[in-house]
């Protein structure tokens, strides 16, 4: 017969059996003294423990592998062996050009030399060179008796004086104290690089770099004269250099 708990005579008695199958259909099993055993809560702890452990461990190895490529970062960037008798160097090493490196950075603009435009003026183009000077006329005009504007009227300056025309106050110092007269070869360096071959004057001109374009120009300035200016002398030929010996 099963066991039966102690209750007051005319109560109802609940067998264990009855208890069992009770706790059998929720899940758990009754242990007689305490009550109901939680095995569906004692599964989900142990679960919960598991993945706490499966974490640490994961942790730990995430570690171990992380200070490792650290270390190998921190070696290649000090140059330091590789563990395999190779030095390590970090980054990615630029070649060098062929001949080594350059020195002092870019090489130097050739020296302009007025040779090489005199040798042009000859075949020069006059009509060229006033598509050349059309960037001057917004301080210029190069028509006899020209009105003075920014810059002083052009008419007849090949060999001027410079810094020197009537009507004209506004020469800069520079300008002014120049001296000498717009010869061939100084309206060439002038018009080439203004602020180079004066500097401290105030034209806003960067100059013509291009050499054919700048033949051109100063043959169109010779038009601009009563009586154009003879073209200057050819320079003479350079001597070639004597062979190393």
């Amino acid at each position: 017969m099963p066991e039966t708990y102690g209750a007051p005579p005319g109560a109802p008695r609940l067998t264990l059996a009855v208890v069992a199958r009770a706790g059998s259909a929720s899940g758990g099993v009754h242990n007689g003294r305490t009550g109901w055993d939680e095995t569906r809560d004692q599964g989900q702890m142990d679960s919960f423990e598991f993945n706490k452990i499966a974490g640490a461990a994961l942790s730990a190895l995430l570690f171990i592998f992380g200070a490792s490529e650290l270390g190998h970062i921190m070696s290649a960037k000090s140059g330091h062996d590789d563990g395999h008798g190779k030095q390590v160097t970090a980054g990615y090493t630029l070649p060098m050009p062929k001949g080594g490196a350059a020195k002092g950075g870019a090489p130097a603009a050739e020296a302009f030399n007025f040779a090489s435009v005199a040798t042009l003026l000859p075949k020069a183009s006059a009509d060229n060179g006033k598509d050349v000077f059309k960037a001057c006329l917004q301080c210029h005009t190069p028509e006899k008796g020209g009105a003075t504007k920014q810059g002083p009227n052009l008419y007849g300056i090949i060999d001027r004086d410079i810094g020197k025309h009537p009507g004209f106050t506004s020469y800069s110092p520079a300008l002014a104290e120049k001296g000498g007269k717009w010869t061939w070869e100084a309206l060439a360096n002038y018009l080439h690089d203004p602020k180079g071959y004066i500097p401290g004057n105030r034209m806003s001109y960067a100059g013509v770099k291009d050499t054919s374009e700048l033949a051109d120009l100063l043959t169109y300035l010779r038009t601009l004269a009563d009586n154009p200016a003879p073209l200057p002398a050819a320079p003479a030929a350079t001597p070639a250099a004597a062979p190393k010996q």
